[in-house]
């Protein structure tokens, strides 16, 4: 090796970033692949994902932004005629998950939003959530993030000493005051599994 052929270390990196490569169709279309293998999106979520490689390509080759739009466009219906892009099981995926994680609605909804999932779809899963159970979903979600974070009835030692935090890091969740002191004021862990 020639010694003005050194290889370059991290420090003589400018970033950690490899060079972006202009935006065609076919790199656009690999790229939307690559990244609904790796994670669950809403339409406008991917939308948004490949117009960051479009403006990366404007910014750093000076390739068509209109025509960058035109093709994520196209490929994001392509999708979801496939099937591979359906917000309606996407925000029903995400809902169940975030219930089983102990979110609260309003922390789901704006979660959902925050994704590009329209609020009358929200409207609508949320609404079958609570059809299907026979209780507040809240009540589950909270039982289900207390259970999680252990405090409240699953706080082995000095519970009381805690009942302000606990209580803060409800609200911090999105739930209610009412509910918020409702899980908390529970004995133990069979009186919350008997509100369920």
């Amino acid at each position: 090796m020639a010694q003005d052929e050194k290889k370059k270390t991290p420090q003589d990196r400018s970033s950690g970033r490899r060079k972006a490569k202009p935006v065609t169709a076919e790199r656009l279309h690999k790229g939307a692949l690559f990244y609904l293998e790796r994670y669950a999106s809403s339409s406008a979520n991917l939308r948004k994902v490949l117009m960051r490689r479009v403006e990366r390509s404007v910014r750093e080759y000076g390739t068509d932004r209109d025509e960058g739009t035109r093709l994520v466009d196209d490929l994001v219906e392509r999708f979801q005629h496939a099937g591979l892009l359906d917000d309606k099981a996407y925000a029903e995926s995400r809902v169940a998950s975030l219930l089983r994680r102990g979110t609260s609605i309003k922390a789901i909804r704006m979660k959902l939003a925050a994704k590009g999932v329209q609020a009358s779809l929200i409207d609508d899963v949320l609404q079958a959530v609570r059809d299907d159970n026979d209780i507040d979903t809240d009540l589950i979600a909270a039982i289900a993030y207390v259970r999680r974070r252990r405090i409240g009835p699953y706080r082995v030692k000095a519970r009381e000493d805690y009942r302000d935090r606990d209580m803060a890091a409800l609200a911090r969740q999105g739930f209610s005051f009412d509910l918020a002191r409702k899980v908390l004021d529970a004995d133990d862990p069979q009186e919350l599994e008997e509100l369920i």
